[in-house]
């Protein structure tokens, strides 16, 4: 087991029991693969590579979809990222149309069963699927509702592992609410980030561009050219006996339990650039200039600010584009294939063409496709796609004519 943060032991013992649930080799019998039958290949831009792939847009109950991408090769196994916003098991009837609180005269989306096991094992058999189509390197990030995200992390735990578990990331979805409850306002939901391998994964590194108020905050200080820094310790956790880092310098030693970050050579060029702070008492601080890190951003953390959803939104469920955009550039590179089973608005469909990546996206519900097509449809140059009926059945007549139209 790669090392972490904090070691456990055993917790492959620890499952969730609930009635209904199947194991794989079942679910491989009771599922099967589906026609995907293509209705129309929309084409403007070149495609990526010049082998024969087209995006997919995918009508149909993503479960028997799923089991028929794991019989492609050139799908099962290469998925480099998984992004779902599965039904949160709200109980509730989502209904599309543009403006803030849906009307009952509003078109359904999709229902909704409540958080219940069988809310569970419909996610479950999905996740089992999606990890034999993910990639070596690949990674998941599931948006889940806060009342749902800690059942679903531990049937995450039992299908990727514990141990390929990296993030719980707190998403601020809303402005702060004033509702009459004996409760805190509820402005957040999760997002479960695993890997199929924890330390092999694709990672570039995600940054955020410093604000102002970060500035003036992370580096308080002035210098006499005017440049804002801030210092901190030269040294690190853990003791150096016999090393040069764990030797006085400048007849200092570093305090009990640590050593210094450099060895004394290098504290020496720091000190002669000037890039030293010593105290009124003699303590050695390094400096750290606010241009320097301003360039490269401030790494992104577990708790996302700035990623609120539409107000007024396309499709009930719609989420924020730019906070999609941010999970496809940290967990995929160009031409990679990414992949949405609960697609909705086509959120991640319309950030893969705009970042170079190969996509599928799968929805059971009409509206979801018709709202997605449009949005794709709009973009100046998309790359070649085809839309596909996976329900075995001819067209809803809305969609159909939507479709004869373009």
């Amino acid at each position: 087991m790669v090392n972490r943060a904090y070691p456990v032991r055993n917790m492959h013992l620890v499952t969730l029991k609930y009635p209904g649930k199947i194991n794989k080799e079942n679910l491989c019998k009771i599922v099967k693969p589906v026609e995907l039958k293509i209705v129309k290949e929309f084409m403007k831009g070149k495609p990526l590579f010049d082998d024969g792939w087209r995006n997919m847009l995918i009508l149909g109950d993503n479960l028997p979809v799923l089991r028929t991408l794991l019989q492609d090769s050139r799908i099962r196994g290469k998925v480099r990222l998984i992004y779902i916003d599965p039904p949160f098991g709200t109980g509730s009837v989502f209904r599309g149309k543009r403006h803030v609180s849906a009307s009952l005269k509003d078109e359904i989306a999709y229902h909704d069963m409540p958080l219940s096991p069988e809310y569970l094992e419909f996610l479950r058999r999905r996740l089992i699927l999606l990890h034999d189509l993910l990639a070596e390197d690949g990674a998941v990030y599931v948006h889940i509702d806060v009342d749902a995200a800690h059942y679903v992390k531990v049937l995450m735990d039992e299908i990727f592992g514990i141990e390929n578990f990296v993030n719980d990331i707190a998403r601020v979805k809303c402005n702060p609410k004033n509702f009459e409850r004996r409760a805190y306002g509820n402005i957040r939901d999760s997002i479960l980030f695993y890997v199929k391998n924890y330390g092999k994964n694709v990672w570039n590194d995600p940054r955020e561009p410093y604000t102002e108020e970060d500035i003036k905050r992370l580096f308080p200080k002035v210098d006499k050219d005017g440049r804002r820094y801030t210092t901190v310790p030269l040294h690190a956790p853990g003791e150096t006996r016999n090393g040069p880092t764990g030797q006085p310098w400048r007849g200092i030693r570093p305090p009990p339990g640590r050593h210094w970050r450099y060895p004394p050579e290098v504290l020496d060029e720091l000190d002669r650039k000037g890039l030293i702070e010593w105290s009124s008492t003699g303590n050695p601080r390094l400096k750290i200039y606010a241009d320097e890190y301003i360039k490269r951003g401030k790494r992104m953390q577990d708790v996302w600010l700035n990623y609120k959803d539409p107000v007024y939104p396309d499709y009930p469920t719609e989420k924020n584009l730019e906070m999609v955009m941010k999970i496809v550039e940290a967990s995929s590179n160009p031409g990679d294939i990414v992949l949405d089973a609960f697609c909705g608005s086509g959120t991640l469909a319309m950030t893969a063409e705009k970042l170079n990546r190969r996509w599928i996206c799968i929805d059971i519900s009409p509206l979801a496709i018709e709202i997605a097509l449009k949005r794709i449809l709009e973009l100046k140059n998309y790359k070649p796609f085809v839309l596909i009926n996976a329900t075995g059945k001819e067209l809803p007549s809305r969609l159909r004519k939507f479709i004869e139209k373009i």
